[in-house]
C-alpha cells in the first residue's frame, strides 16, 4: 500500500457528512496520498472509514487510531478484510490502547497494561485468520517497548504529538521496511502568539493524558514545561508555527530522522475550514 509521502491527519468528531465530504475533496485536490482519523467520543471506527472510502477516489484512509477496546481482535481483522475488498485495497488499520478515561470511564472496561494487552490483541487477529492481514497493521506506539512490538508484529507505527528526535528513534527501533507515519501540528500562521495560543487550545486535552505525558518527559521536557498550558519551547515543537516554508523546514525534519510518511493536523480556529484548506493547500509540496 502506497501512503504517500504526505497524508492528513483530521479530528473528524468535529465534522458532519458535508464536512467530511469537503475535507475529502480538499485532501484529494492538494494530492496527498492517506487521510488520517481517530476514534474518540464520537464516530465509530469502521463505520466511519467505510464512509470516507466511498466517498473518495484514491485515498488510502487510515484509522488512527482504532481503539482496541471497542471491538474483538476477530472483528478488528474482518474489518480490514471487508474495508480492503471492497473498497479497492485503500484501508489502513491503525491500531491504538487509547487512555484510562476512553476506556474505564466511556466504555466501562479494565485498562490492562498497554504492551501485553496489545500483544495479545495482535495474536488475536493471527488467529482470525493466519498470519498475513487483509491490509496494514499500524500501531500507535510512542514509547520504547511499544515501538519494538510494532516492528516484530505489526507493519510499523503511527506516532502521535512527538518531535523529530522521537521520529528518529522510532526508526531505529523499527529498522527498515516499516512504515513509520508521523502525525504533526501546524499552523501557517505568522503571528506568533496567536499561533501559540491556537496551539494550546488543540493541546490542551492531550496534557492531561499520561501517556502522552510520560512521552513528552522522555523526550526532555520538564514538569515545569508541561504545566499552565504549556511552555513557548513545547508548543513550538508540538504545533510547528510560521510561514508555509518554515512549517515545510519543521516537517523535512521528520522525514531526515527517518519517517516513511507525515501526516500534517492542521490547527485553526473551531470551525475554520477555510483557513484549514489553506494550509493544505500551501503544504501540500513539503
Amino acid at each position: 500500500m502506497e501512503f504517500g509521502r504526505l497524508g492528513v491527519w483530521c479530528s473528524t468528531d468535529r465534522l458532519d457528512a458535508a464536512g467530511l465530504r469537503s475535507l475529502l475533496r480538499s485532501v484529494e485536490k492538494e494530492g496527498y496520498g492517506t487521510l488520517w482519523y481517530p476514534e474518540s467520543r464520537g464516530y465509530e471506527s469502521i463505520a466511519l472509514g467505510s464512509f470516507l472510502l466511498a466517498n473518495s477516489t484514491r485515498l488510502v484512509i487510515g484509522s488512527s487510531i482504532a481503539n482496541i477496546y471497542a471491538r474483538d481482535a476477530f472483528t478488528a481483522r474482518r474489518a480490514l478484510a471487508s474495508l480492503n475488498a471492497l473498497h479497492d485495497g485503500r484501508f489502513a488499520l491503525g491500531l491504538g490502547v487509547s487512555h484510562i478515561p476512553m476506556v474505564e470511564g466511556l466504555r466501562g472496561h479494565h485498562y490492562d497494561k498497554p504492551v501485553p494487552a496489545m500483544r495479545a490483541y495482535l495474536e488475536g487477529i493471527r488467529r482470525a485468520g493466519g498470519e498475513a492481514p487483509e491490509g496494514p497493521v499500524l500501531l500507535a506506539a510512542l514509547g520504547p517497548k511499544m515501538l519494538a512490538l510494532s516492528a516484530a508484529q505489526a507493519d510499523g507505527a503511527v506516532p502521535y504529538n512527538v518531535t523529530p528526535e522521537h521520529t528518529r528513534q522510532a526508526a531505529q527501533i523499527l529498522g527498515p521496511g516499516k512504515v513509520l507515519a508521523v502525525e504533526q501540528k501546524v499552523c501557517v500562521e505568522t503571528d506568533k502568539a496567536r499561533a501559540r495560543a491556537l496551539g494550546r487550545r488543540e493541546l490542551a486535552r492531550y496534557m492531561t493524558l499520561p501517556n502522552y505525558v510520560n512521552n513528552w518527559l522522555r523526550l526532555g521536557f520538564t514538569e515545569d514545561e508541561l504545566k499552565d498550558g504549556g511552555s513557548d519551547r513545547f508548543i513550538d515543537a508540538m504545533v510547528l508555527s510560521g510561514d508555509a516554508e518554515t512549517v515545510k523546514t519543521g516537517l523535512r525534519t521528520h522525514f531526515a530522522a527517518g519517517a516513511t510518511h507525515v501526516c500534517i493536523q492542521p490547527v485553526t480556529e473551531e470551525g475554520d475550514t477555510r483557513h484549514r484548506d489553506a494550509m493544505l493547500a500551501a503544504l501540500a509540496d513539503s
